[in-house]
């Protein structure tokens, strides 16, 4: 689900950027999001807190960083209200808030 783009102008409303400077920031974006998961994941390891292996689980609400970088820069574009967002990606205003303060180091 998530927030769907129709075209050029609604990419530059939503996020500021046109989608060439989307496409540019993408693959820096992915590597380093990949960087933070696995020492998420080592230092999950290294305590002995991690139940499953890197990952195992329940998927999240976007499964490809298109959507989870879609989804952070549209908040620091407009910056709605959590009830907003959450409302606008189908989620409670609290799992919007958690996703945001994940996702936002990138």
């Amino acid at each position: 689900m998530g927030i769907q783009v129709r075209d050029e102008r609604h990419m530059k409303a939503l996020t500021g950027l046109s989608q060439a400077q989307f496409d540019d920031l993408l693959p820096a974006c992915s590597d380093l999001y990949g960087a933070t998961q696995r020492r998420h994941d080592e230092a999950g390891v290294a305590s002995g807190t991690r139940r499953r292996k890197p990952g195992g689980g329940t998927k999240g609400q976007w499964p490809t960083m298109t959507e989870k970088l879609l989804f952070v820069l549209s908040y620091d574009k407009t910056s709605p209200t959590f009830d907003v967002l959450g409302t606008q990606c189908a989620m409670a205003r609290s799992k919007a808030n958690e996703t945001l303060h994940k996702l936002s180091p990138i």
